[in-house]
C-alpha cells in the first residue's frame, strides 16, 4: 500500500467510525422513542463506537470502497403506527449521515475562515473533515438505495400488499447480492455503472456549498 493510499485511508477512517456509529445510534434512539425498546436491550443506544462498528465491514470500506456496520434491530409490531415509524426509524439514520456532513462543512469552513489556503495541523484537519463530508454524503446515497435490506427498502417494504410478499422475499434474498455484484464489477472496471459516485460528489459538494464552501 503506498503512501497516497494509506494517507486517504487514514483521512476517512474518522469520518467513517463517525458516520457508522451516529447512523446506527439515530436507529437506535428512533425506535426507541417511538416504542420498541430492543436496542436499548441489546446495548445499541450509546455513542459508543464499538457497539456499532463491524471490523469485516469497516476493513472492506476502507480498502474496497463499500462496506457496513453492525445492523440495529427492530421489532415493526412494537411500534405504534408500524409502518409509519419504520420508515421514520429508517430514515433517521441517513437523515444523521446529512446532519453531520453539514456540520463537517461548517467547521471546514470555520477552519479556512482565515484564508484559503490553511496550513499545518489545521490544513489537515480540514482535509479529514472534507473526507468526512464526503463519507457522509456516501453513506446516505448508499443507504437510500431502495434494495434490502438498505434503508431506502423500508420506504416501501412495509406498504406492499400480501400478494408483493414474495417479491419482497426475492429482493431481500438476491437484491443484496446482485448489487455486491455490480460495486466489485465497478471496482473492477473502474466505471460507474450505477450512478452513485456521481450522486455522492454531487450531494457532497451540496453540503460543502450550503456551508459557503466552493
Amino acid at each position: 500500500m503506498g503512501g497516497p493510499e494509506l494517507t486517504h485511508i487514514l483521512r476517512a477512517l474518522p469520518g467513517i467510525v463517525m458516520g457508522f456509529t451516529v447512523h446506527e445510534f439515530m436507529h437506535a434512539w428512533a425506535a426507541d422513542r417511538l416504542g420498541d425498546t430492543t436496542a436499548r436491550e441489546e446495548g445499541r443506544l450509546t455513542l459508543n463506537p464499538v457497539k456499532h462498528i463491524d471490523p469485516w465491514g469497516l476493513l472492506l470500506l476502507l480498502v474496497a470502497g463499500f462496506g457496513w456496520a453492525r445492523p440495529v434491530r427492530f421489532d415493526p409490531s412494537k411500534f405504534r403506527h408500524p409502518r409509519r415509524d419504520e420508515v421514520l426509524v429508517s430514515l433517521a439514520g441517513p437523515g444523521a449521515n446529512v446532519l453531520l456532513g453539514l456540520l463537517c462543512a461548517l467547521l471546514v469552513r470555520m477552519l479556512t475562515a482565515a484564508g484559503p489556503a490553511a496550513e499545518g495541523a489545521a490544513g489537515e484537519t480540514a482535509a479529514v473533515l472534507v473526507t468526512a463530508v464526503y463519507v457522509n454524503a456516501g453513506l446516505f446515497v448508499f443507504n437510500m438505495l431502495p434494495i434490502p435490506p438498505l434503508d431506502g427498502s423500508h420506504l416501501y417494504l412495509p406498504f406492499l400488499k400480501s400478494g408483493s410478499r414474495r417479491l419482497a422475499a426475492a429482493l431481500y434474498r438476491y437484491g443484496a447480492l446482485a448489487f455486491i455484484g455490480v460495486i466489485i464489477a465497478e471496482q473492477v472496471s473502474g466505471r460507474d455503472i450505477l450512478p452513485i459516485g456521481g450522486a455522492v460528489r454531487a450531494v457532497g459538494g451540496w453540503m460543502l456549498a450550503a456551508a459557503g464552501l466552493g
